[in-house]
């Protein structure tokens, strides 16, 4: 057996660790603990129906219905678009102040209506020398006929409900502001 292992080229298993060491240490995957994101909870005082104030962005200070809550936490919210202009829109319930009137939107059917639908397309940003010196013109908003016509069927049943209800037209026509002498942590909405 002494004369098997001193031949060079043939080691027999003898029991003994590996004399490799590594130059550099390798450290080992960790395990990955993810944390499992709950749903975002909804203000109870926000239900499909309820008018809502904005409160901040391009449309503040306008009444809007609220139609549903998405996935992503967003309030999905619509003006209607004939009255008062403001079209359907993802809102954060941050910005938003619940009043006490509701209205019936159970005939109104949003169930196409997600995120995903109103994620902006990527655009092909492959452009070349001269249209990247030449000037960073903004782009001009364009609205799909698809939005357009989805905006018209939504506010059809909309327009519906709010004429089921007395002054709500002209209540959601109406811009909320407040005055000098105004309190507003002692109003009731």
């Amino acid at each position: 057996m002494e004369a098997l292992n001193s031949f060079p080229f043939l080691v027999l298993a003898t029991g003994k660790g590996s004399r490799f060491y590594p130059s550099e240490d390798i450290k080992p995957a960790k395990a990955v603990h993810r944390v499992k994101q709950n749903p975002p909870r909804i203000r109870a005082s926000i239900t499909p129906g309820t008018v809502l104030i904005l409160l901040a962005g391009r449309f503040r200070g306008k009444r809007v219905v609220c139609l549903k809550p998405l996935e992503s936490g967003l309030l999905l919210v619509s003006g209607p678009y004939k009255i008062n202009g403001v079209p359907l829109r993802r809102v954060n319930q941050a910005y938003v102040i619940a009043t006490s009137t509701k209205v019936d939107v159970s005939s109104v059917d949003v169930k196409k209506f997600d995120d995903a639908y109103f994620s902006r397309e990527k655009d092909a940003d492959t452009q070349g020398e001269e249209e990247f010196f030449m000037g960073d013109a903004p782009k001009p908003a364009v609205v799909s006929d698809e939005r357009k016509k989805d905006q018209q069927t939504v506010d059809a049943a909309l327009l519906k409900a709010v004429a089921a209800v007395d002054m709500l037209e002209g209540y959601l026509a109406a811009r909320f502001t407040l005055t000098a002498n105004d309190k507003p942590h002692e109003m009731v909405f």
